[in-house]
């Protein structure tokens, strides 16, 4: 036996050590993985789903339908009086239908006190309804909160005729005192100046603003609260975490957060006052005197002036007259809500 170790032979690898090689003859590249193209998935169209799209676009284009028909109705009926008219209009305070030969009617003076005693009334009621829905979110406890909540809901549930009952009988007189002191001290800014209505008496403006920024303070109360509630969690933590007072909080995420739904509620507040009747009637006075965009003036609003002369609807032509108001109405909360909707885009672009 021969003591010499025995000799290994020593291990080679293949041209390529990557795995080029495998499966065929050394050298060889291997074949690219192909996968075979899948089908496209198809997508699978329940019921409940095409009956819930069919629904809901046929509800969006039956509104869209209905408001379009609504302008079309008004302007069919309001045209035939339109060309019978000897004023102006847009431009005349005369308003007289008597005589479907010899008619005379404008809308200016109606337009006016419509205008006025609804921003002025929107003026009274968005300070409000911010501070109400900012104490019953943030400050007022739970048990509370919801009570008081209910309370300003049930104020949207009163009927504007009782409103109008209240302001003429129990309100008025109430705040005589208040509007005689702002015309006698404040009667050299002109919204305080004497006018075509009697302080006294209580029918004018002044008070018919503030009866109404009662009726549309639940509106703009409720949507404000809804939005405020929604703020995130974790923004108020991350300001409280940096050291800022509950007030801080409330300005800097909470109604940054909830800007946009404050402005949708008080245009849904204004559109409500814009076509408010009822209340409006029974305290507005009727007057020829000359509009002087005085809060202690009194007249007619657009809604008011349709109901005063609802007597005059058994005659087509004299009903137009009305109803050319009605239109001017229709179009301008048309646009008062077409406003809001671009400042609310503008806001959150």
């Amino acid at each position: 036996m021969s003591d010499a170790p025995a000799q290994s032979a020593p291990l080679t690898s293949g041209p390529d050590d990557t795995g080029a090689g495998v499966g065929g003859p050394p050298g060889t590249p291997e074949a690219p993985i192909t996968s075979s193209p899948k089908a496209p998935a198809k997508t699978v169209t329940r019921p409940g789903d095409r009956i819930f799209t069919t629904l809901a676009s046929g509800s969006a284009v039956f509104i869209t339908v209905l408001i379009g028909a609504i302008g079309a109705f008004l302007v069919w009926r309001a045209v035939p009086a339109l060309s019978r008219n000897e004023a102006n209009f847009l431009t005349s305070s005369v308003w007289n239908t008597d005589d479907i030969t010899n008619m005379a009617f404008g809308i200016l003076d109606l337009l006016q006190v419509t205008v006025l005693v609804s921003l002025f009334a929107l003026v009274l009621a968005m300070p409000v309804a911010l501070g109400i829905a900012i104490f019953l979110t943030q400050y007022s406890p739970k048990r509370l909160a919801r009570p008081l909540a209910y309370v300003i809901d049930l104020l949207a549930a009163v009927p504007s005729i009782v409103y109008g009952l209240w302001g003429m009988l129990i309100f008025a007189p109430a705040i005589r005192p208040l509007a005689v002191w702002l015309n006698e001290n404040l009667s050299w800014i002109p919204l305080f100046a004497t006018g075509s209505g009697s302080v006294r008496g209580g029918g004018t403006i002044f008070t018919a603003g503030i009866v109404l920024a009662v009726m549309i303070l639940p509106i703009i109360t409720a949507v404000t609260r809804e939005v405020f509630t929604q703020t995130p969690t974790a923004h108020i933590e991350a300001a409280l975490a940096l050291g800022a007072t509950k007030w801080e909080v409330v300005k800097t995420t909470v109604i940054p957060f909830g800007k946009s739904g404050y402005v949708s509620g008080s245009m849904l507040g204004l559109g409500r006052a814009l076509g408010e009747t009822m209340a409006l009637y029974m305290i507005l006075r009727t007057t020829t005197k000359e509009f002087g965009w005085s809060l202690f003036d009194t007249g007619s609003t657009l809604a008011s002036k349709i109901a005063l002369g609802y007597a005059e609807f058994n005659n087509n032509i004299q009903a137009g007259a009305y109803i050319a108001a009605g239109l001017v109405l229709f179009v301008l909360t048309f646009l008062v809500n077409a406003a809001a909707r671009a400042a609310i885009a503008g806001k959150k672009d």
